[in-house]
């Protein structure tokens, strides 16, 4: 950044004599030169009244064809290397001087009165007077003045910014062990740092967002992030990283890893029969994996609404039945705990006849969560039927209904035609015996029925 800002300063008529002569001892110059700068800082009045003139500050703009001064701002990080340029347009041998924020001569020409060692000249020239300043701290921070001696004499300064990146970075844990769903909190800390610190949160690669808080101490600053995590059973091992983003400094980050307790995932396989079908007389053998944090003791077998059968053998993880009948169906589950607490898995065990080729959909493995928490985290272990499984069960569920409602109504009709030849049997012999219930005698009564011999003759006669 170039400062466009020269001033116009007064020479004493002894300082321009001196300059304009050929003085072989320039130390003297020197030191006249610097004892009048800081009369005029400090009596800056009194100079213009007796030399009968005006200090007065002329815009950098305003030098369209004369000499003028060019600079630009320094930004530098604490303890490296400053470097202060100070050029000029259209030279005509003019003197170049510099000077520091308390308006003491830094260099005049290729001189240095400061003792100062950390100045360094880097190139002199009728253009140009560069200088070096090493081993940079915050008290150097300000304005440095670049002043040319010319009728009139001319003054632009440049800015030196310290930057300071951050003395330390500490992430601090609530706990150092979580639950799986337990809330925690951490906070990361950049101290001593300027200008104040952004810093940053990442869980493995995912960005989260925490809340920041500034305090002042001095020129310096130091920022606390805090973050809110809840943390899971997929979260233990993952890096939570602070990364802080400082103009002086790249890539400052530090990490914590998570430790997460959880509760056990149980898991049951089938050992024999291989992908097959469960039939009567064969031997099955399964075998419950349970993994957790810390890892599961203790771990049994259990028969879901039932007695386990006496011919069930149970060692350790494994359940072993010899020979398999049809008093074995049923749901065999495993259940494992530890300190965090407890999970199981069932395994629903259908057993066939000994010539079946085709699984029943009831048949296969299933795992419970306990809780909504391990519904979640997909506590379900692996159905043996698979895809394939769920499609058959499908089919044999419209089978089934198509068939039930095939045979009730094959009843319905049954029951319907029944009571209708029923009721046609009862009407026949009731118009067959009609007038009997008047007669006085059994005799009198075949006589006076219907169809009787009455009747017999009446037809004849009538066909006759």
């Amino acid at each position: 950044m170039v400062h466009g800002r020269c001033s116009v300063v007064p020479i004493e008529p002894r300082v321009r004599a001196l300059l304009n002569s050929s003085v072989k001892d320039r130390n003297v110059v020197t030191n006249q030169q610097d004892t009048r700068l800081q009369q005029r800082q400090r009596a800056s009045k009194n100079e213009q009244e007796l030399n009968g003139k005006f200090l007065h500050f002329v815009r950098f703009d305003e030098f369209r064809d004369g000499q003028n001064l060019v600079t630009e701002d320094v930004t530098v990080v604490e303890g490296d290397v400053a470097t202060i340029s100070c050029r000029v347009k259209n030279s005509d041998d003019s003197v170049i001087q510099l000077l520091n924020p308390n308006r003491q001569t830094i260099y005049f020409r290729d001189f240095r009165p400061l003792k100062d060692s950390r100045f360094q000249l880097v190139n002199f020239s009728n253009s140009e007077l560069r200088v070096s300043l090493t081993n940079v701290s915050i008290s150097d921070e300000g304005r440095y003045f670049c002043q040319l001696y010319t009728d009139p004499p001319q003054e632009i300064y440049t800015t030196i910014t310290v930057l300071v990146p951050p003395r330390n970075l500490v992430i601090d844990i609530q706990k150092e062990i979580a639950v799986e769903g337990e809330e925690i909190e951490l906070n990361c800390t950049a101290m001593a740092s300027r200008p104040a610190t952004t810093i940053r949160w990442f869980k493995g690669n995912k960005e989260l967002t925490g809340k920041s808080e500034v305090e002042q101490w001095s020129d310096m600053y130091t920022v606390t992030s805090q973050l809110l995590l809840k943390v899971g059973r997929e979260d233990d091992g993952v890096p939570v990283i602070c990364l802080v983003d400082h103009p002086a400094v790249k890539d400052l980050q530090t990490q914590r890893y998570l430790e997460v307790m959880y509760k056990p995932q149980v898991r049951v396989s089938q050992n024999y029969p291989v992908q097959g079908l469960t039939r009567e007389g064969e031997p099955l053998e399964l075998t419950c994996a349970a993994f957790g944090k810390p890892q599961p003791t203790d771990m049994r077998w259990l028969r879901v609404d039932d007695e386990m059968p006496q011919h069930v053998v149970v060692s350790g993880s494994n359940l072993l039945i010899s020979n398999l009948n049809k008093t074995d169906n049923g749901t065999y589950r495993c259940e494992a705990s530890n300190a965090v607490g407890k999970s199981h898995a069932d395994y629903m065990l259908f057993v066939y006849d000994t010539t079946a080729t085709t699984e029943p959909a009831v048949h296969g493995f299933t795992q419970l969560p306990n809780s909504a928490e391990e519904l979640d985290y997909g506590d379900l272990s692996d159905s043996r039927a698979g895809e394939e499984g769920s499609i058959r069960s499908v089919d044999h569920a419209v089978v089934g209904g198509v068939v039930a409602v095939v045979v009730f109504a094959m009843l319905c009709l049954l029951i319907i035609l029944g009571r209708y030849f029923a009721r046609h049997k009862g009407t026949y012999f009731t118009h067959e015996a009609k007038g009997a219930d008047d007669a006085a005698d059994a005799d009198t009564a075949i006589i006076n029925a219907e169809g009787g011999q009455n009747n017999s003759e009446e037809k004849k006669e009538y066909f006759i």
